[in-house]
C-alpha cells in the first residue's frame, strides 16, 4: 500500500473522508460516558507513535492529538522549533527521514505550505498538514463532523463563510468540491481565498460565488461559519479590522440566516470582533461540540493514515 500522506483534504478524497466521517461517529458513540483517557476497546494503534511538530502555537491541535494517540491505544511527542534542530537549521528533507526511523507518522503544524508537501515527499511514513498557511483539513473534518451530528446531511447542505479568505476556509471550498456541498464566501476585496482551490473546487462541479454582502450570504445558510481576521503572524491586524467589520456574525445576522442554521468557529475567538457573545454563546452555536469533535475526527484520520481504515 502506498503511503497515506494528508497535506490536504484532496490527497485522501471524498469516499475515504466519508469513511472518516462515518468511522469518527461510530467511535465517539462507543465511547459515551467514558473517562477522557480509556483507550478505545480494539486499541487500534498499540504500539504505534505519532510525533508532533509545533512551529505554530497550539490548544486544540496539540491536545487533541495526543488525546487521539492515547484513545487508540498509542503514543504522541512533540517537537517544536525552538527545542529542536528544524528551528536550528535542519532541512525539512533530512528531519523527515530521521524522524520516519523512529516514529510510525508526523503531524506537523506550520507556517509554509511548502513544508508540509516537502515533509510528505521525504518521509516514509504518514504526513499529517495540522495546519498551514494555505490550508487546515483537520478543522474541516470536525466541521463537517460537527453537521453531520447536527443535521444528519453534508451533501448539498449551504455553508456560508464570512470574513478572510484564509486556510480555513480554503479547507472548506476544497471539501465542498469532494462532498459535493455548497458554500459561499463573503469577504472584502482583497482577502478572497485562494484562486487554485476555487479553481480546483470549479473542476469538480462547484462554483464558489465570492460575495460582499454578508447578509446575503448567510440568508438560509446550514452554517454560518467564520474566524479570527487576523491570523498568527499577521502583522496588519488594524487595517483588517476595518476591512472585516460589516462581516462579523451577531445575533440579526445569524436570525437572518434561520433558526436551524448551526454557527462555527475553528477558535480561539475575539469575542467582540468577529462574533458576539450571545451568537458564540448561544443555542445556535456549535463551536464547543466543533472543537470536541477535532479529537474524533482526527482519531479516525490517523487509523486512514495508518492503514487500519479504508
Amino acid at each position: 500500500m502506498s503511503l497515506r500522506h494528508f497535506v490536504d483534504l484532496k490527497d485522501a478524497g471524498g469516499d475515504a473522508i466519508a469513511a472518516i466521517l462515518n468511522d469518527a461517529m461510530d467511535r465517539k458513540a462507543a465511547r459515551a460516558g467514558w473517562p477522557k483517557g480509556k483507550v478505545d476497546g480494539d486499541a487500534p494503534l498499540a504500539g504505534h507513535v505519532l510525533a508532533m511538530i509545533f512551529e505554530k502555537n497550539s490548544t486544540r491541535t496539540r491536545v487533541s492529538f495526543d488525546m487521539a494517540m492515547r484513545q487508540l491505544g498509542g503514543s504522541a511527542l512533540v517537537l517544536d522549533g525552538a527545542s529542536s534542530q528544524i528551528g536550528r537549521g535542519e532541512s525539512i528533507a533530512d528531519t523527515a527521514r530521521v524522524l520516519s526511523r523512529y516514529v510510525d507518522a508526523i503531524m506537523i503544524r506550520t507556517d509554509d505550505h511548502a513544508k508540509v508537501v516537502e515533509m510528505a515527499k521525504h518521509a516514509n511514513v504518514p504526513v499529517i498538514n495540522g495546519l498551514t498557511d494555505l490550508s487546515h483539513p483537520c478543522q474541516t473534518l470536525a466541521d463537517m463532523l460537527t453537521l453531520l451530528e447536527g443535521q444528519g446531511k453534508l451533501a448539498g447542505s449551504k455553508w456560508a463563510w464570512l470574513g478572510d479568505g484564509n486556510n480555513v476556509c480554503n479547507s472548506l471550498i476544497e471539501a465542498a468540491g469532494l462532498m459535493q456541498f455548497d458554500v459561499t464566501v463573503a469577504c472584502p476585496e482583497g482577502f478572497e481565498p485562494d484562486a487554485g482551490v476555487l479553481a480546483d473546487a470549479a473542476a469538480r462541479g462547484r462554483i464558489i460565488p465570492i460575495v460582499r454582502d454578508s447578509v446575503a450570504a448567510a440568508k438560509g445558510a446550514d452554517v454560518v461559519v467564520t474566524d479570527t481576521w487576523t491570523s498568527m503572524g499577521q502583522s496588519d491586524s488594524d487595517n483588517r479590522a476595518r476591512a472585516m467589520a460589516v462581516y462579523a456574525v451577531d445575533e440579526a445576522l445569524l436570525e437572518g440566516a434561520g433558526e436551524k442554521a448551526m454557527f462555527m468557529h475553528c477558535l480561539p475567538a475575539h469575542r467582540g470582533e468577529e462574533v458576539t457573545d450571545a451568537v458564540i454563546d448561544g443555542p445556535q452555536s456549535a463551536v464547543w461540540d466543533e472543537a470536541e469533535n477535532r479529537l474524533h475526527a482526527q482519531k479516525s484520520l490517523l487509523l486512514w493514515a495508518l492503514g487500519k481504515l479504508g
